[in-house]
């Protein structure tokens, strides 16, 4: 069992290398690293979500508590507000795991982390701290997949679920889109790491309580390269997770430098890589109908919650 005291937290906080960016930030005594973040949690919303997938959000919702910063930067980022730091608030370990229990009190159907990679020492904190309280709902780690197994290890026994990205298995996509070309082979090791902590599904009600989903945006005009992304997950894992294909990119790039991107996905490149999947044998999968394309799916960032 880890300590998870201030001294453990420290260690990881003095020289940070959580992350693949490997910035070596002081983040101890207030340097950010690539992340945008010193050593104190910020957060910018902790609510009841619905725009999960079924089996994770549920009727009830599930409990997001999205963290300020990314270690990534997508250029086409939809929580640019919260990955650059627009919105935020400073939160202790104590607060955290008392927002944990707050949203379980809520009736939430899990505890979401969303884009929690360069929290993971203060996150595990208070998770153990909450778990050791009264939270007894599972724990969703939502992540970019940008992630060392090394940090993935130091929540084991406190997630059950993952709900990972695949974003890219190009690394020129992934250098062009989030200035990452080793995006693939980090990606695809912090996948394994997650379906090996996961083990097998397990739902109650349909409503997962353990397991892996993987996520796949389709970005506009790249229908190649998410039938490569499909076909390694498929290839990869078969039926050891559930492959989620993704077609409510909105436009966030900077037109001028990306004008590739400055449109939404059609129905038809949507449809040939959701084709695509039943053609090579996906059988757990979730995909997005009718007019979920035109939705918002960026919630309010305002602190709601924190």
């Amino acid at each position: 069992m880890k300590p998870y005291t201030e001294e453990w937290i420290d260690s990881f906080m003095a020289d940070c290398r959580l992350c693949p960016r490997d910035c070596h930030a002081d983040r101890f005594h207030g340097e950010r690293g690539y992340c945008g973040q010193d050593a104190r949690i910020r957060a910018a919303r902790a609510a009841l979500h619905m725009w999960e997938e079924p089996c994770i959000s549920g009727d009830a919702g599930s409990g997001a508590v999205f963290f300020t910063g990314c270690s990534l930067g997508c250029v086409y980022c939809q929580n640019r507000k919260i990955s650059d730091g627009t919105v935020e608030k400073e939160i202790g370990i104590g607060r955290l795991a008392e927002i944990f229990l707050e949203l379980q009190e809520k009736g939430a159907n899990n505890i979401n982390l969303v884009t929690a990679g360069h929290f993971v020492p203060q996150v595990a904190a208070a998770l153990d701290l909450a778990k050791r309280q009264r939270l007894s709902i599972p724990v969703v780690y939502n992540s970019s997949s940008y992630e060392l197994v090394e940090t993935l290890r130091l929540l084991e026994g406190l997630v059950d679920i993952w709900l990972p990205d695949l974003k890219y298995t190009d690394e020129a996509l992934a250098k062009k889109y989030s200035a990452a070309a080793d995006y693939p082979q980090v990606a695809k090791a912090a996948l394994d790491e997650m379906v090996r902590q996961a083990g097998e599904s397990e739902f109650v009600s349909a409503i997962m309580k353990k397991g892996v989903i993987v996520r796949h945006l389709v970005l506009p005009g790249q229908i190649v390269a998410s039938k490569n992304v499909i076909r390694y997950l498929h290839e990869r894992y078969g039926e050891k997770i559930y492959i989620s294909i993704l077609n409510q990119y909105t436009p966030m790039a900077d037109p001028e430098k990306y004008p590739e991107l400055d449109r939404k996905v059609t129905p038809e490149e949507y449809d040939e890589v959701v084709d695509y999947a039943i053609e090579i044998g996906v059988e757990q999968g979730f995909i997005q109908e009718g007019e979920t394309a035109l939705e918002s799916f960026i919630p309010e960032f305002d602190i709601t919650g924190v």
